[in-house]
């Protein structure tokens, strides 16, 4: 419609990666007065209205979240009912309510789906081609998978919905007095008391701390088990404007986390009190627009089946459609020469060729090799909210590393003060000035928490060092000497934005009821030198002799340092000293120096454009750039989207905390738990001391696993058949159970990968449950891994399209055809090989080698092409040496309609096509460096094996029951050999041909 009041129904399409299109219901509601009519729909939980007198597009709701701080301080909840319910039409209730469909429903939808609806229209050729059995067989494993996805889709709705927060009765400040109600009647706006818990009770939305200061454990939204400190904005300027990413570490309480610890308002100040003694807090987001609700939605409706990237997988159809219309061509011109051919069953046969270069089992494959992927980084303690990353991981060409509490220890020892003395030598903590002292004991964000503290672990550290005691009410206590008090009256605290953090103390003197007021402040040495006389320390060279330990620079460093108001390249030494635009001669360089590039130094390089061309010097430096020192967040961000719109597949690891922007950018962000408990023993990590070793020609996965930086250190681096069965109904109970295990196999695998709140965090698509990076190789090797599996995979259907097209052609114009129970047989042989394909495993060594980052590639399409003319050349030599052992034709135009009789061209013919088939996932299994060979994947050695022995039975005649059963004739003894010749020869030369290619083509080069 061309009105949108007229509409009733519109199409939603997602942001890529984040769920699928969906149809949904426009609602037409009247405003307050009852005059304007309100256009809104829902999509994914959130609900969006249409602006239609502005922008004329529809846009989500505004939540209060972008007021000045005098707003919220001066607001004092909602007076009228009116207002009320106005919010509530508006913002609706705070629940995190997920509505479990029923399983038809479900159903319905994932069998309307454009591939699910292709699949069953192949099927329903295969019927009409009288393949009964086969059809009956995919249908059933087609429903049966399907089927097994909506049970675990329904079983994954039902756990997220038990992860929302409880409905609890609360105190909120409504109509000019506190009164009770239920936490799920909250809206954005309410005035509300915080208390602590003793039971499993959280924080039931988002809301801005206005009053009493608390401390909260965010472990089920961020991962991380260190309790934060929340401060109200009672003293923060009113006329600054709030920014939710900004302000929400220190004044915002997120929805689901818990309170440890809270401290009522002052009995002084005029403001809002309430009757339990709560801290006062101001009601933001609700429902699933809050914190927890939208990590909630980032596992509902983030998770979409993996598939290859669609362009390339297009080509790569489109591709094998070629040779496709070929032979559908071939058999209408060649059929149509006889006139009385029934033109309909020419018309199914060209369209089953065309139908045949889309394998039925491709989006099942696919989704069992990622399954296994998120199973096995699960059990490493690896957990993936976004699965669509895992082959990412794969193209990996940048690691981008965090140096403090990352490649860094957080567990500190004090030796000493250093840049008290003129000399470099290093003071004593008992030789430390007062001053100094008072700094250490005073100028931090520890809080006590019962009997510990909870905080930075350096600033823990520096207080321990120091032996002061700090108490509950945040008064600070020298043990030794002078007995001189210090009461923190005042925090300001650390603002990445200005790097630093200060603290008004109230100093009081034994013997004297007089206060005197102390600031004392503490940041990094470029921020304070305008404060200071003297400047303490170079982070610069801290990170560059972290990248030397680390061995990700290897040759002298050259630090971008600005030396009497010029810009200059020095070396740690400074016996180097040149001009910043020198560097402009990269290849000269390059081979000689390593880069260090300062937070101070960042603009002005951004700014700096080269002698010749439009680019600036940053954007030819950054991937030579070993070392970033003193990196903002937002500079951080910087460097990791520069890095992705140059071309670069960018890994980013670091803390869930401070880096979360940069994760988020990165194509693969990886969030370490600094200080997360031990997982419980039925996850615990499986590291065997296999994983930690490194041989000598790969990798060393603990000191250059993705070789990086100090805030970033850049490196450049089948089923087995029982018995022997006699009847139809022994085939269907093997397919049955074939069917079984793969679906079992798939629902295990589905199982591990439903993520829960505390395993996963909001900051990054990864978290690990541990503060080592050792994570990053397993995620690369596990990406690597799936990617080449997934490469493999359409190499393996890609042949099998081909030699099925051929024989469904030109074979087919010779009168010859599969029976029913071949084809069964078949499914089932190729079925279990596929499976096990699947479940391939990584090394345990991460390689030097890189993987094809794509589908469509050289590579694939020429060693597919050479197999495909060596089995061709076999199949056309055997089927005439199998020709010129029966009598010649005596018809010109063979009888298409006839009733499937066996004979030897069927036989061999048969018996050659699944043979090449199953020979193509030994010759395909790409095996080391970057996953397990093809002996240490057993189930699919087995599967091949046992698959190859049924096969050679048959053809030699020592299976005669087996041979009677799936109608094959007995092979003359002339015709044995040279059969069994020929496959082994085929086999042997593809394979020869397959590694020549792999060894000129097969191998990425690391993108400069």
């Amino acid at each position: 419609v061309s009105d949108i009041h007229q509409a009733t129904v519109a199409k939603v399409v997602p942001t890529p990666n984040n769920g699928y299109p969906e149809v949904v219901a426009i609602h037409h509601d009247k405003d307050e007065q009852g005059n304007r009519s309100v256009i809104w729909f829902s999509f994914q939980k959130t609900k969006y209205l249409y602006d239609g007198e502005e922008k004329k597009q529809f846009h989500s709701v505004p939540f209060p979240v972008d007021r000045k701080f005098e707003f919220y301080k001066d607001w004092k909840g909602f007076n009228e009912v009116a207002d009320i319910e106005n919010a509530n039409r508006i913002f609706g209730d705070n629940k995190l309510e997920l509505i479990v469909p029923e399983f038809s429903e479900l159903f319905k939808e994932r069998a309307t789906a454009p591939f699910f609806v292709f699949q069953v229209f192949c099927v329903t050729l295969w019927c009409l081609d009288e393949y009964w059995y086969y059809s009956i067989f995919t249908l059933v494993m087609l429903v049966m998978f399907e089927a097994t996805l909506v049970q675990q889709q329904l079983r994954n709705l039902r756990e997220i919905r038990s992860m929302g927060s409880k409905p609890y009765m609360i105190n909120v400040y409504r109509q000019r007095r506190w009164r009770l109600i239920s936490s799920c009647e909250l809206v954005p706006g309410d005035i509300c008391s915080i208390v602590r818990y003793n039971d499993d009770r959280t924080i039931p939305c988002d809301m801005l701390l206005l009053r009493g200061p608390c401390i909260v454990d965010e472990a089920m939204l961020t991962g991380e088990s260190v309790p934060q400190m929340k401060e109200p904005i009672e003293d923060v300027e009113g006329s600054t404007y709030l920014d939710v990413t900004q302000h929400s570490k220190l004044h915002i309480l997120s929805g689901g986390t818990k309170v440890v610890q809270h401290t009522p308002p002052s009995k002084h100040d005029s403001g809002l009190r309430s009757g339990d003694n709560g801290c006062i807090a101001y009601v933001l987001r609700t429902g699933f627009h809050t914190s927890q609700g939208k990590l909630l939605r980032t596992i509902l409706f983030g998770v979409k089946r993996v598939t290859a990237n669609n362009l390339e997988t297009f080509c790569f159809i489109l591709f094998l459609l070629i040779f496709a219309i070929a032979a559908a061509a071939y058999v209408w011109i060649k059929g149509t020469e006889d006139p009385s051919r029934n033109r309909y069953k020419l018309f199914l046969e060209c369209t089953f060729i065309l139908t045949s270069v889309v394998p039925p089992e491709l989006p099942i494959e696919l989704s069992l090799a990622v399954n296994s992927s998120l199973m096995s980084l699960i059990k490493l303690g690896i957990y993936c909210t976004e699965p669509f990353r895992i082959p990412f991981a794969g193209k990996v060409d940048v690691c981008c590393f965090d140096k403090t509490g990352t490649l860094t220890s957080d567990n500190f020892v004090v030796t000493g003060i250093a840049g008290l003395k003129e000399d470099s030598n290093i003071t004593n903590i008992t030789e430390a000035p007062m001053e100094t002292l008072r700094i250490l004991g005073t100028c931090h964000s520890l809080a006590k928490l019962d009997d510990t503290f909870v905080g930075d672990p350096l600033e823990k550290a520096a207080l321990k060092a120091i032996d002061w005691s700090f108490t509950k009410d945040d008064i600070a206590i020298p043990k030794k000497g002078l007995r001189q008090t210090l009461r923190i009256v005042h925090r300001f605290h650390f603002s990445s934005a200005l790097k630093r953090m200060s603290v008004i103390c109230s100093m009081q003197t034994p013997q004297s009821s007089a206060s005197n007021y102390i600031i004392t402040t503490k940041g990094a040495p470029e921020t304070l030198k305008n404060m200071l006389i003297m400047i303490t320390g170079d982070s610069a060279l801290t990170a560059c002799h972290v990248a030397k330990e680390l061995e990700i620079v290897t040759k002298p460093t050259l630090i971008l340092k600005k030396i009497n108001d010029n810009w200059r390249w020095q070396s740690i030494d400074r016996t180097i000293n040149m001009p910043l635009m020198q560097v402009e001669q990269r290849n000269e360089f390059v081979s000689k120096f390593c880069f260090c590039i300062t937070g101070e130094g960042l603009p002005e390089i951004m700014q700096t454009k080269i002698s010749k061309g439009r680019q600036t010097l940053f954007e030819i430096l950054l991937p030579f750039v070993q070392v970033f020192a003193r990196m903002a967040p937002k500079q951080k961000e910087i460097v990791i989207t520069t890095l992705r719109e140059r071309g670069f597949v960018t890994l980013m690891c670091g803390d869930g905390t401070n880096d979360v922007g940069a994760l988020k950018h990165a194509n693969v962000g990886v969030a370490l738990l600094t200080n997360a408990p031990q997982p419980k023993a039925s996850t615990t990590p499986v590291m065997s001391s296999k994983d930690l070793p490194i041989d000598n020609g790969d990798v060393d996965e603990s000191k250059k696993s993705g070789s990086s930086s100090k805030r970033f250190l850049v490196d450049r681096k089948g089923k087995k058949l029982s018995e022997s069965p006699k009847t139809k109904k022994d085939v269907q109970t093997s397919v049955e159970s074939s069917v079984a295990k793969m679906l079992k196999d798939l629902d295990d695998g589905d199982q591990a990968s439903i993520v829960k709140l505390g395993d996963a965090s909001i900051a990054s698509p990864f978290t690990f449950k541990f503060s080592s990076i050792i994570c990053t190789t397993h995620i690369i090797r596990q990406g690597r891994c799936t990617l080449v599996t997934t490469l493999q995979m359409f190499k393996i259907l890609a042949l099998n399209a081909l030699i099925l097209a051929y024989s469904q052609s030109v074979l087919y114009l010779d009168g010859i055809k599969f029976s029913d129970s071949q084809a069964t047989l078949q499914g089932v042989l190729l079925a279990g090989c596929f499976l096990f394909i699947s479940r391939s495993k990584p090394l345990q060594n991460l390689s030097k080698q890189r993987p094809l980052p794509n589908i469509f590639n050289a590579y694939t399409i020429l060693t597919v092409l050479c197999q495909f003319f060596v089995h061709f050349a076999c199949l056309v030599f055997l089927v005439q040496e199998a020709k010129a052992l029966i009598p010649p034709k005596e018809e010109e135009f063979v009888d298409l309609e006839a009733k499937f009789k066996p004979n030897l061209i069927n036989s061999v013919v048969y018996l050659i096509s699944i043979t090449l088939q199953i020979s193509t996932f030994a010759v395909n299994h790409r095996g080391h460096p970057f996953m397990g060979s093809l002996t240490e994947n057993k189930p699919l050695l087995y599967s091949i094996v046992l698959s190859s022995t049924v096969i050679g039975l048959m053809a030699v005649g020592l299976a005669p029951g087996i041979s009677e059963h799936f109608e094959i004739v007995e092979i003359p003894v002339e015709l044995r050999s040279k059969l069994t010749c020929v496959l082994v020869a085929d086999f042997i030369v593809a394979y020869i041909l397959d590694r020549c290619c792999l060894w000129m083509l097969g191998e990425a080069k690391l993108k400069s």
